[in-house]
């Protein structure tokens, strides 16, 4: 097998090789990929994400796996929690940034402790080393099992994770806090938790998520409707990001009839829920 990096901020996935094909997915820097096909008369060559999605990706925006790509992964313990930020040349504010990235974005920590201003060295991909806060970066989830999570901890988490990317906008196929779609803001939460979900609005074999009726549900588990998805946050209450009801964002909902924002669309269309526990 041939794998490679995702070395831009974000590497967008299409439906196929051809120009004009539909965006599917965003995959983030420093996301490993496998290699499929390349079509070099278009530039793009196809891939399939450590999440098990496939798609076809401009293929400037990849890193061949190397010797210093397999030395960062094995270093590579922190991601960026930060909506948006910048990795600097040198640490102080004036300095030109070498990339800037997104949320959930990973990088290798040069430095434990920040220092006196709150730099933290960080290392790149390609093993540049840049400057960012400190307080900008939180511990990489590498995935795992869902027998390996407490579960109370693992829901209060999820929810918590959905909410940072409350009021971003909907971008089809989107997965970062500069635009998001319905399911890439589920997958993504449950992502940064160590848990890979299925990527699109649905249930499929081989993912950890399945049926639970609707009394069940708690918060963190999932409402699936009709080409959408939705994550509970305890009662009526859910968070998704949709472009319909008048919203075009990450919002909170309810399908509570006495609720501010109740969606009656969305309450009889409510198909089934699932959960990983």
């Amino acid at each position: 097998m041939t794998y490679a990096w995702i070395k831009s901020p974000i590497g967008t996935l299409y439906t196929a090789s051809a120009p004009e094909a539909g965006r599917t997915d965003e995959a983030l820097y420093g996301m490993k990929v496998q290699i499929l096909e390349s079509a070099p008369e278009t530039g793009r060559t196809l891939i399939r994400t450590h999440y098990r999605y496939e798609g076809w990706i401009d293929s400037v925006c990849l890193q061949p796996e190397n010797e210093q790509t397999k030395d960062w992964e094995a270093h590579a313990d922190i991601r960026l929690e930060q909506s948006y930020a910048d990795v600097l040349a040198e640490p102080r504010i004036q300095a030109l940034p070498l990339i800037s990235l997104t949320k959930g974005a990973r990088l290798r920590l040069l430095s434990q402790d920040p220092d006196p201003a709150g730099w933290a060295e960080v290392e790149l991909l390609d093993g540049r080393k840049g400057y960012i806060r400190r307080r900008f970066l939180a511990p990489y989830a590498p995935p795992r099992a869902v027998s390996e999570l407490d579960e109370e901890s693992f829901r209060r988490a999820v929810t918590e994770t959905a909410k940072t990317y409350l009021e971003t906008q909907y971008r089809w196929g989107g997965k970062s806090p500069l635009g998001i779609d319905c399911s890439g803001l589920c997958s993504m939460a449950y992502m940064l938790n160590g848990i890979l979900i299925y990527r699109d609005a649905s249930m499929r074999e081989g993912f950890p998520v399945h049926p639970v009726s609707r009394e069940e549900v708690k918060p963190g588990d999932l409402f699936y409707f009709p080409g959408h998805i939705a994550m509970s946050l305890g009662g009526d209450l859910f968070i998704h990001s949709t472009s319909k009801g008048g919203y075009f964002g990450v919002v909170i909902n309810s399908f509570d009839p006495s609720h501010p924002h109740f969606r009656p669309d969305l309450l009889s269309a409510l198909t089934t829920c699932g959960s990983i526990f």
